[in-house]
């Protein structure tokens, strides 16, 4: 299985999503699409197995992927963090993949219905989640 895993800013996220695929889904392919270099240079020191940058990267990535995840602050087509353009929000949308998407309550986005627990709680469930998926 070959999970994409997008994150932008520090890249913390990303490095605690990929610390806990790793860990929990062995066998699988971890790719680390960054919207920066230093998100993806967090992944690769998390573990990634491969790791690319920049708009292209993710565009051609995700299309390669069984398994996306994100979270949905950083993956919204309004670049909220200035950080992800609409062709990369379009491509993770028309993917085929199993996209797995964590709440984050911030940035002028907040999410109905879903609990307000801490973002480890959601990683915990984007991981369950995805051991769960079969390709």
């Amino acid at each position: 299985m070959r999970i994409a895993v997008i994150d932008g800013q520090g890249g913390g996220i990303g490095r605690a999503i990929v610390e806990r695929l790793k860990a929990a889904v062995p066998g699988a392919e971890v790719l680390a699409l960054g919207t920066n270099s230093a998100a993806t240079g967090q992944m690769l020191k998390a573990g990634a197995d491969e790791g690319a940058t920049g708009e292209n990267a993710i565009v051609h990535g995700v299309r390669q992927a069984d398994v996306i995840v994100g979270v949905i602050a950083i993956l919204s087509a309004n670049s909220l963090m200035g950080e992800l353009s609409p062709r990369m929000a379009l491509a993770v949308s028309e993917s085929p993949a199993f996209k797995v998407l964590l709440p984050v309550n911030r940035c002028g986005i907040h999410v109905v219905s879903v609990p307000d627990v801490p973002l480890g709680t959601h990683i915990e469930n984007a991981v369950a989640a995805i051991k769960g998926f079969a390709p």
